[in-house]
């Protein structure tokens, strides 16, 4: 799974030889799950058809600054192709398109739209080697990385010309390499280990019936999902829920029971940067599990319940230098309570859901929560969803981390 997936890309696509490699440009960030749209410079259709492009990105291909039909005449504005990209990557980059963004020469709808991009630019350079020499070409490589851009490395190999030597357009799957390292490595999480717990737990008391609770796993999950959006290298542990990690490379490990829980935990916790428990685990179960079915009788029924190992405890117990998260659900006295949790189990966070608030808890898809840290510092926000929570509570704890 690609740090690609989710994200918006605009290829522009320039007019050399090296533009059929953008079919398989375009096939490659689809199937790395990202969402793909294409401007072409007008000569840049002699090279490789509109409709080739539009088939494989599943969108239509731009080149000029108005489109018109019959009836109507459609104004393709450069400003929101810009505010829509999260990356733009111009291939084949040639000398003449290089040398008009230097000057900012915005005589074509690509131009226009890369002068307008708030996202990063990455630029794949595709020339003969005399031209991938001149002067003139290294000056524009030189001026467009002060601009900020990402340069591709041209490859060498056989050129167009015939001749041999540098000036090949980078090979497609090269150039998603070379994007994916880039991206990552100007995450805020690049290179840490994130182990995130969702769901509930289901403690057996025969063979068809359990103790469990209403967890749904949605808000581990969201934070799982941003944590990767940030560049981690994520674990979640989930008790029995229908979430999903949306294509996102997460590494996902599915149990039942809080001690198949507890047991995952402790595989993966030392090697934890941030480690945030957001499961509901069970905290008990039954001391007796029936290897058969109970029959139901007209007597009442009593199951003696004895207590499941404290996770999180045991996790602030085993702190080194991990960022330790908790959570607490609460239906009085909740700030108290969770401050009492935070020193107890020595957590660095504890996120505060309250089952008086209306919108959050359980099974629901927004949340409102109260983040305090170990200082006592309470940071409190308003009902929202539980995507946006995620990101809130990643906003006040990647601050301290890189304390």
């Amino acid at each position: 799974m690609s740090i690609l997936s989710g994200k918006k890309i605009l290829l522009g696509v320039t007019a050399g030889i090296a533009a059929y490699k953008t079919a398989q440009l375009t096939r490659l960030f689809i199937k790395a799950g990202a969402q793909v749209k294409v401007i072409m410079t007008p000569k840049s259709m002699e090279f490789v058809t509109p409709l080739t492009l539009s088939t494989l990105s599943q969108n239509p291909v731009y080149s000029e600054f108005v489109n018109t039909d019959e009836q109507h005449e459609l104004w393709n504005s450069h400003v929101d192709f810009g505010l829509w990209a999260d990356y733009m990557l111009i291939a084949p980059a040639t000398a003449n398109t290089m040398s008009k963004m230097v000057k900012g020469t915005a005589d074509n709808l690509l131009v226009a739209t890369y002068l307008s991009a708030k996202c990063p630019v990455f630029v794949a350079p595709a020339m003969d080697l005399d031209m991938y020499q001149h002067p003139s070409t290294k000056n524009s490589l030189k001026q467009l990385t002060s601009y900020g851009n990402f340069i591709i490395p041209a490859e060498s190999g056989e050129l167009a010309s015939g001749l041999e030597g540098e000036g090949r357009m980078a090979e497609p799957e090269n150039i998603v390499a070379f994007m994916e390292r880039q991206i990552a490595q100007s995450l805020p999480l690049y290179g840490k280990n994130v182990l995130i717990t969702a769901g509930p737990t289901y403690e057996a008391i025969d063979p068809v019936r359990f103790i469990g609770n209403h967890s749904s796993g949605k808000m581990g999950f969201e934070l799982a999902k941003h944590a990767a959006r940030l560049g981690a290298s994520v674990t979640i542990i989930t008790g029995p829920t229908a979430q999903n990690t949306a294509g996102l490379p997460i590494k996902r490990i599915d149990v039942t029971s809080a001690q198949q829980m507890y047991d995952a935990v402790f595989e993966h916790y030392k090697s934890s940067t941030i480690a945030i428990a957001a499961a509901a685990v069970a905290d008990y179960k039954p001391a007796v599990v029936s290897t058969h079915k109970i029959k139901k009788t007209t007597e009442n029924l009593s199951i003696q319940l004895a207590p499941t190992k404290d996770i999180l405890a045991e996790m602030g117990k085993q702190k080194k230098n991990q960022l330790l998260v908790g959570f607490a659900l609460e239906t009085d006295n909740e700030i108290a309570h969770a401050k009492g949790k935070l020193t107890r189990k020595n957590l660095d966070f504890i996120v505060l859901n309250s089952l008086q608030d209306k919108g959050a808890g359980f099974k629901k898809d927004t949340n409102k929560v109260t983040i305090i840290d170990k200082f006592n510092k309470i940071s409190e926000f308003s009902l929202k969803s539980k995507e946006a929570v995620a990101v809130d509570i990643f906003n006040i704890i990647i601050p301290e981390k890189d304390e």
